[in-house]
């Protein structure tokens, strides 16, 4: 299923929201833009690698040992369709999300749930020599806000029948709940064989949605910064 658009409407430009898309685009359009031996080394940089973390010895020779992929990894993307189903999937949830945070509690949320879907991925993987990169662990965890926040919104969704396209209008609660337990599955699959996993951090996917829906209400603004409480005569 893809989702094409939901029916909860936004009250003011979520600035944030279009400033991470655009941040992962210029950073992209410079990945693109290296000779493959270049692109390699950064990935293994500023990608989060956990056998970097179980190894002294490896993380030595490669560098770059201490907390910083787990941010840097964020912005990373392995190509074209993996850059625009991630931003896709944020510019259509993140901005009601942001809307109800506020822009400086959102960012730091998106980047909380970003970093602990790097940590599930680490735990989960200890001995993998592969960069985990890409922003798909911190939209999880505004999946899980958004689910929590608003699990009666309709999500307008494309379901490919053989070839032919058919739209339908499902709520956020049942498309976000079919998402996670795909993701559930297919990391369980994973856990059982390496090669079921295709490559994908499913269980950061998984962690950055729990963490996004368990802490999301600590960073919801008040009912006074909402402007919701009448103004005192």
């Amino acid at each position: 299923m893809i989702p094409i658009s939901d029916t909860v409407r936004r009250t003011r430009a979520p600035v944030i929201t279009w400033s991470i898309c655009l941040a992962n685009v210029l950073i992209f359009a410079f990945e693109v833009g290296l000779p493959e031996r270049k692109l390699t080394r950064v990935l293994e940089l500023y990608g989060l690698v956990p056998l970097r973390y179980a190894d002294v010895d490896l993380a030595f020779r490669r560098g770059v040992s201490d907390a910083a992929p787990f941010l840097t990894s964020l912005f990373l993307h392995g190509g074209w369709l993996h850059l625009i189903s991630n931003l896709w999937t944020l510019w259509i949830f993140g901005d009601n999300v942001e809307d109800r945070m506020g822009r400086l509690r959102y960012l730091v949320f998106y980047l909380l749930c970003g970093v602990a879907a790097g940590l599930v991925h680490l735990v989960t993987n200890p001995g993998s020599p592969l960069p985990a990169i890409g922003a798909s662990g911190a939209i999880a965890g505004v999946l899980g806000a958004y689910f929590a926040l608003f699990p009666r919104a309709r999500v307008l969704t494309l379901v490919p029948v053989l070839f032919l396209p058919l739209f339908l209008e499902v709520p956020a609660v049942v498309f976000l709940g079919l998402w996670f337990l795909t993701q559930f599955l297919s990391g369980t699959a994973a856990l059982v064989s390496a090669q079921a996993g295709g490559g994908i951090a499913w269980w950061a996917h998984v962690g950055g949605f729990l963490v996004g829906l368990v802490s999301h209400r600590a960073f919801l603004r008040t009912r006074r910064r909402r402007g919701s409480v009448a103004a005192a005569p």
